[in-house]
């Protein structure tokens, strides 16, 4: 079943959600393809233009000049083993890029060249001769002088003068132009040669100022490295400072007193230790094995043995005969004198230990003395060891500075009698053989790259700036809406559609005349489109529009309807647009009455219908002597509906030609009326904005429009729109010759 290719619902507002204005990539072919003449007469004209540039410029002989920079050259005489090794500074070599080409630098090859006189560089281009001629007529040219003359000149010379970096290397490319190949040579190595001689000047200019300098800051560094040494032997002898191999005398003693009062002092903690602890222990058990054991003593781990025996004896004899036996009252009392021994030895080992103790403290007391008298004696002399530090550093710091300036002063000595330059020429400028520029080739490339870029982009813009529909893409991206077809512009005897009556009577039937042309199988595609929806509903009274007058819905209505009564169904094509009434003026000229005297008796309009000989089509046309004010209503009245209610009992097509929809509302009024709209929309002159209005206009029967035509399209821009469809596309087309 057929359904027209539309995003309408019924009930829902008209919208074009299609937005043509993106460019991609197959509109981008197709407009190249539409506007191909457009971009090669674009492309026409540049190539001409550079052509005859090419041919009447002033040629150009351009000769090179090769400088290596290496500052490494400059470091022969340097003492760094690592000379070669350094990188030299990117920006280095850029910096002797713009020396190149400074003013300075050209103003010598001036003056050593007499170009002043040159008249290449002095009569300048076509315009300066315009403007001076212009400021002679006018009277206000004052005199050149010769400092101007020679502004202009180095002004002349540094146009003409490219100076580039080769790459990322050190090399550098002096390349100047010039009308006389000769010239251009010679100036070239000048320029190089007054680069490697200021170069060189400028060294040892710099060199010797150095030198100058370093002389005189030198002799003075070496004044003030004497004064200081001399101030600081004074103040040693006035202060009684006697300095030694680790440094001065007095922190030396007193540095050894504080190593030794610290020895003292753990000395006399560790006897301290000892003493607390055998006084600990003497009121405890001295026969338990913590406590003796604790007694690092011989004679202390003797007598316990001889206690651990008796103890043991004591004990089996205690058992056996009792504790008040003479035998056991002997063990403990040998057992008691043993405790008396292990203590009276104890007693002794702790009074050895205080005596210890004794000595130590007394040691200690006296190297803490010592020490007290040492940090006296030296707190009096800190301030001047202060001082004298302050006058070692700056004795130190004189003589640093002036043997760093003294090892300056001799390379720069050396340098200012050894100039090395730090660039040399490795390419000198030869005679060059052919002219730089113009360069055709190029030329002529640049002139085809720039008329492609303007001649797609002009035609690109035309594209996207017009407001016209030209493809059956366009149409479908605009409206939703089904384009079925395109219908080229047809003519008849040299008249369109709008000349004589006889030249339209003949476009109104150029489809039976050129029945194989692509006029009629354009228009045969439309009826099958038609025939396709009648599938789906009763589709009988089809009206034809278009949105502004002069599109050529007429002729395609009247065309339309001939096809359709040609193939044998009863056709009826009404004229109803009763302001023109140009349908009749084609077909009918000579009528008397037509569709409103059949609205007057609806069931009898028959009468008024004429018939065409040829193609048996029944024609109602329109009689109206006057313009009539209430056409709209007439259309849409109830004798309207009557009479197309009869006339669909006796034909199967009724064609309707309405009056434009967006001058007139006589389509909007009878569109309740018809079963189906096609839409024609004049191609490249309709505007898009006038087809969204009259779409909008005919919002309520939107569901009607079986689609759009496009009509009256150039034949020659239409093959190149449709190249793409090949050459064999049109061998089923027989057009008029």
């Amino acid at each position: 079943m057929y359904q027209p290719r539309s995003n309408f619902e019924p009930g829902q507002p008209l919208t074009f959600p299609f937005n043509t204005a993106v460019l991609t990539f197959e509109r981008a072919i197709d407009i190249v393809r539409r506007q191909w003449p457009l971009i090669a007469t674009v492309v026409g004209c540049f190539l001409a233009l550079v052509l005859a540039y090419a041919l009447t410029a002033t040629p150009y002989y351009t000769a090179s000049v090769s400088i290596l920079v290496d500052t490494r050259q400059a470091q022969l005489l340097s003492k760094s083993t690592d000379a070669n090794s350094t990188l030299i500074d990117p920006g280095f070599v850029e910096s002797q890029v713009e020396l190149l080409s400074s003013d300075d630098m050209i103003r010598s090859v001036v003056d050593s060249m007499n170009l002043t006189s040159d008249p290449e560089y002095v009569e300048g281009d076509l315009v300066s001769h315009i403007i001076g001629a212009v400021v002679s007529v006018l009277g206000v040219a004052e005199p050149e002088s010769k400092d101007f003359v020679k502004r202009m000149v180095v002004a002349a010379l540094k146009k003409n003068l490219k100076v580039e970096r080769v790459g990322v290397t050190y090399v550098l490319t002096l390349s100047f132009k010039s009308t006389e190949p000769e010239k251009a040579a010679r100036i070239a190595n000048a320029l190089a040669d007054q680069y490697m001689v200021g170069v060189l000047e400028a060294k040892y200019q710099s060199t010797k100022r150095a030198s100058e300098w370093l002389q005189r800051r030198s002799a003075e560094l070496q004044q003030q490295a004497m004064d200081a040494d001399r101030a600081v032997q004074t103040f040693k002898t006035e202060n009684n400072i006697v300095g030694t191999s680790k440094g001065l005398m007095s922190e030396q003693q007193l540095s050894d007193v504080n190593t030794q009062l610290i020895q003292a002092r753990a000395a006399t903690a560790e006897a301290k230790a000892r003493l607390d602890r055998i006084n600990s222990i003497t009121d405890q058990d001295l026969a338990q094995p913590t406590v003796t054991d604790a007694l690092n003593n011989t004679v202390i781990t003797r007598l316990r043995a001889q206690y651990l025996d008796l103890s043991a004896q004591y004990a089996d004899w205690s058992n056996k005969y009792g504790k008040d036996h003479q035998a056991s009252i002997n063990l403990a009392s040998k057992m008691q004198e043993l405790r008396r021994a292990i203590k009276d030895e104890v007693r002794r080992i702790a009074d050895a230990y205080k005596s210890d103790y004794e000595i130590a403290r007394s040691r200690e007391s006296s190297l803490d003395g010592d020490l007290n008298k040492l940090i006296g004696a030296s707190g009096s002399a800190s301030q001047a060891q202060v001082k004298l530090r302050n006058l070692e550093s700056a004795a130190d710091t004189y003589r640093t500075l002036y043997n760093n300036f003294l090892q300056q002063l001799q390379e720069a000595t050396q340098n200012q009698s050894f100039p090395i330059s730090e660039a040399r020429i490795i390419s000198t400028a030869q005679k060059p053989d052919k002219k730089s520029w113009p360069r055709i080739g190029l030329l002529l490339l640049g002139g085809l790259v720039g008329g492609l870029c303007f001649g797609v982009g002009g035609a690109v813009a035309k594209e996207l700036l017009t407001e016209v529909l030209r493809t059956p893409m366009e149409v479908e991206g605009e409206t939703a809406l089904q384009c079925l077809g395109t219908l080229p512009e047809i003519k008849s005897d040299g008249l369109d559609g709008s000349a004589s009556d006889a030249g339209g009577a003949s476009l109104a039937r150029y489809a039976l005349e050129h029945p194989f042309s692509r006029f009629a199988e354009t228009l045969r595609n439309v009826k099958t489109a038609v025939d396709l929806a009648r599938l789906s509903r009763e589709m009988n009274v089809i009206a034809i529009v278009s949105s502004l007058p002069k599109e050529g819905k007429t002729t395609v209505a009247a065309n339309l309807a001939q096809l359709a009564s040609l193939t044998g169904h009863r056709t009826l094509l009404i004229d109803g647009d009763l302001h023109t009434q140009a349908l009749t003026r084609k077909l009918a000229p000579a009528a008397k009455t037509g569709l409103v005297e059949a609205l007057a008796e609806p069931n009898q309009f028959e009468r008024h219908v004429q018939v065409d000989r040829h193609s048996k089509l029944n024609f109602l046309p329109s009689v109206v002597q006057t313009r009539l004010v209430n056409s709209a209503d007439l259309l849409a009245s109830a004798a309207m509906a009557e009479f197309l209610k009869a006339a669909r009992k006796q034909y199967d097509y009724i064609f309707v030609d309405l009056a434009p929809v967006l001058p007139v509302t006589d389509a909007k009024a009878a569109g309740h009326l018809v079963d189906a709209i096609v839409y024609v929309v004049e191609w490249g002159k309709t505007r898009r904005a006038a087809v969204h209005e009259s779409l909008t206009e005919l919002d309520v029967f939107k569901n009607k429009i079986v689609g759009i035509v496009l009509n009256r399209a150039n034949p020659k821009t239409l093959k190149r729109i449709e190249s793409y469809k090949g050459r064999h596309y049109s061998d089923y087309y027989i057009e008029q010759s």
